[in-house]
């Protein structure tokens, strides 16, 4: 399954998308961003662990306790911010 990643993210791990095996699912969002946070150095174990960064799931907003399922479309993203 494909964890979309998007702004400094995408930037500081160096690519779009992290994946990940559909035997990883379910799981909460908590979890998997420490899991996806394994995916890079330090700097981005950090960045996943901030609780500004957002998760989408299936293009909804989810807390950390909300549950992901193999097949749903996950983003994690920064806030947005507007002028």
């Amino acid at each position: 399954m494909k964890i979309l990643l998007f702004a400094f993210l995408r930037e500081t791990l160096g690519r779009e998308a992290v994946e990940l095996p559909d035997d990883a699912f379910p799981i909460r969002v908590d979890r998997l961003r420490a899991l996806v946070g394994e995916a890079g150095d330090d700097a981005f174990r950090e960045l996943m662990a901030d609780a500004n960064v957002l998760c989408a799931i299936n293009q909804r907003v989810a807390n950390d306790d909300a549950t992901v399922n193999a097949g749903d479309e996950v983003a994690f993203f920064p806030p947005m911010t507007g002028g």
